[in-house]
């Protein structure tokens, strides 16, 4: 199988990641579990003002992404955004998702995207008895990534998102959103860390491409 393949293999991937371990987490619905495009409500070429500040916002939030934005996001190319529920907005290119966003907040990449851009984001990686939470959408638990499997980048603030990684696994297994700073994190120890906004083999990962 090649790199490409491995990274885009879709559900059998996400069943190889089930672990044993138990934290006593529930599965907190994240945005996507189910998503269809039947559940976009409306999607609009957007106006060449909005599609500067767009880039803008993803040039300033992911830094490393600024070399080949006028590739993910060429000029001429229609910018859609695609409204879906709970206030979730959708960018789309050439029909494929790339980012999205929950009201106004920061836009994160899909996992296929970072999958491609692996160090475009920061990470925080969850030990192995959290994996099957987090890939039944389960938002990351403090002690996930506190304990001997995990690993926190300190430099990590509150209301940022992050890749997360998992102990033993090569690429990221979902899109965070942090609770807390990664030195709360350590510090507290207990609770929410992070929100599970997108994980492998949600609604989301399933959506190649929009009619």
């Amino acid at each position: 199988m090649s790199h490409r393949e491995h990274v885009f293999a879709g559900k059998s991937e996400a069943n190889s990641w089930g672990e044993s371990g138990n934290y006593g987490l529930k599965p907190f619905r994240c945005w996507w579990p189910k998503f269809t495009s039947e559940e976009i409500s409306a999607q609009n070429q957007v106006k060449a003002s909005v599609q500067r500040r767009i880039r803008q916002s993803i040039s300033e939030e992911y830094p490393d992404l600024e070399p080949i934005l006028d590739e993910l996001l060429p000029k001429k190319s229609p910018l859609i955004v695609a409204k879906c529920q709970n206030h979730v907005n959708l960018v789309v290119v050439n029909n494929v998702p790339l980012f999205f966003n929950v009201r106004d907040g920061p836009y994160m990449p899909t996992l296929r995207l970072l999958h491609q851009y692996p160090d475009i984001m920061k990470k925080l990686r969850v030990d192995r008895g959290a994996i099957k939470f987090v890939l039944s959408g389960a938002n990351i638990m403090c002690p996930g990534l506190t304990s001997a499997g995990g690993a926190l980048d300190e430099d990590v603030a509150a209301e940022a998102p992050v890749a997360i990684m998992a102990e033993g696994k090569e690429h990221a297994l979902a899109i965070g959103f942090t609770k807390m700073s990664a030195k709360d994190i350590k510090k507290i120890n207990k609770g929410i860390g992070v929100d599970n906004m997108h994980y492998l083999n949600d609604g989301l990962w399933k959506t190649l491409h929009l009619d």
